[in-house]
């Protein structure tokens, strides 16, 4: 089994809470979670599922991202 690596943007939802996960690579490939630990479980199995679906029509498979992380800080001043 190859390993991919997939960035994904975790973005808090005021309107509703919860985080709202997208994955750049994927077009349309989008979950969500309570917490960020569910937000990223659900990644992982919407990820997943995208990827079988490509693979179940004969569609290329995406290459996957270099590893990248992105932090947002709240600075109190």
């Amino acid at each position: 089994m190859e390993r991919k690596v997939f960035k994904v943007i975790l973005e808090w939802n005021e309107e509703e809470g919860g985080y709202t996960v997208t994955v750049p690579a994927l077009p349309g490939c989008i979950t969500e979670g309570e917490t960020i630990e569910e937000a990223l479980a659900n990644a992982r199995e919407a990820i997943t599922g995208y990827l079988k679906a490509m693979e179940k029509l004969g569609r290329p498979i995406p290459a996957g991202d270099l590893l990248v992380e992105k932090q947002e800080l709240m600075i109190n001043i």
